[in-house]
């Protein structure tokens, strides 16, 4: 494909119904219970992934497409199908990775932590732990650096297990980033690929908006657009056309966008008119005027240009285009330069620059500046 946004064709997805009752083979394979039972199938088809979302169109074209966005990066980074999460297909997780608690550290461990905790209260009898012991392995390698997997045995720390409720074996709690006033009940899959889809999906809803940084330097802009897939430059008129205010309602726009889209990992930053100007050759925007925003590929020197307005909807209808690989990329017919130190904008209104002062011509007596001979023969400009 030639869209900036993906490295090959995705085929769209297909929605089927089966009828049970005349199918039992099915029921009994994929371990359909109940009526209605969604299953998605995504990277790995013979293990289908739970629907637990709202049973409306919107809602299951969302997980459709979150669980389509997980593979594509999966594939990207070479990692092959899951089963519905990043890298969740695969076994050879490293036990080290689930952190054993005990009473004596659980409040600093998981409560105290500003992290995520998914953590399992098991038996060591039980046969349905020891099967979920090498997925929750493979989870938490997977999950490392995001999301923490624990374990306590709940036959040495009844303690926990009693503070928690916990009634039956395996039994997994979710702890969420931050302050920790309480558990909540993991509802999701008992393979790898369900607890990673399971996790990453709580951390897209709670993760941070991006921030939108001014482009002071060229570090800046390798951490906003050389390091990543897709970044969003925009360029904003001088501050003496739009002042404070004007600025500062451009920047809201950005980052509500920024927030709206935080799931899609993309740089953003900004920066004047004419004040990072090889820049802007490079990219070629400017002619059109100011404000603008461009979404930048660096690594397939690529680049695609908003024409609309600096408006949220406008924007937002570009960045759908940008998703759906519907404009064609124009191809960068330059490098994008090193960027050169700037100052950073104080959060002011513009100060015109002063104009010198000629008051002071008016005390000259003209008749006493000396005048070329006339027959000097030369003039000075």
């Amino acid at each position: 494909s030639s869209g900036i946004n993906a490295e090959w064709p995705l085929r769209p997805g297909n929605i089927g119904a089966a009828d049970v009752d005349q199918h039992k083979e099915l029921g009994s394979k994929f371990g359909i219970q109940g009526f209605p039972t969604i299953k998605i199938f995504a990277g790995n088809k013979n293990k289908p992934v739970d629907y637990k979302g709202p049973r409306t169109a919107a809602g299951v074209i969302q997980e459709a497409l979150r669980l389509a966005t997980v593979l594509a990066n999966d594939r990207l980074a070479g990692k092959g199908d899951s089963s519905g999460g990043k890298s969740g297909g695969n076994k050879k997780g490293n036990p080290a990775d689930v952190v054993e608690l005990t009473s004596s550290i659980f409040d600093k461990e998981v409560l105290d932590s500003k992290d995520m905790w998914l953590v399992e209260f098991y038996a060591p009898w039980c046969g349905h732990c020891k099967k979920l012991a090498p997925e929750r392995a493979s989870a938490a390698t997977s999950l490392k650096g995001k999301v923490k997997l624990g374990a306590v045995d709940a036959t040495q720390f009844g303690d926990l297990a009693q503070r928690y409720g916990v009634k039956g074996y395996p039994t997994i709690k979710y702890f969420p980033a931050g302050a920790k006033l309480d558990a909540e009940e993991y509802d999701g899959g008992r393979t790898a690929g369900d607890i990673v889809s399971w996790a990453e999906a709580k951390l897209e809803v709670f993760a941070e908006p991006p921030e939108i940084r001014e482009l002071l330097n060229d570090e800046i802009f390798a951490e906003e657009c050389r390091e990543k897939g897709i970044c969003l430059i925009s360029i904003l008129p001088d501050i003496l056309d739009t002042g404070a205010e004007g600025r500062n309602n451009y920047l809201t726009t950005l980052k509500e966008l920024g927030d709206k889209y935080k799931k899609r990992k993309w740089g953003w930053a900004w920066s004047f008119a004419g004040e990072q100007d090889k820049l802007e050759a490079a990219i070629e925007v400017g002619g059109a005027g100011y404000p603008t925003i461009v979404a930048l590929n660096i690594k397939k020197n690529a680049v695609l240009h908003h024409r609309g307005g600096f408006s949220k909807d406008s924007i937002n209808e570009f960045l759908q285009y940008v998703i759906a690989g519907r404009i064609a990329p124009a191809v960068l017919r330059k490098d994008v330069p090193k960027l050169r130190k700037a100052t950073p904008w104080d959060g002011k209104d513009g100060q015109m620059p002063e104009e010198e002062d000629y008051s002071d011509l008016d005390d000259v007596d003209l008749d006493d500046i000396p005048v070329e001979n006339e027959g000097s023969g030369h003039s000075e400009l």
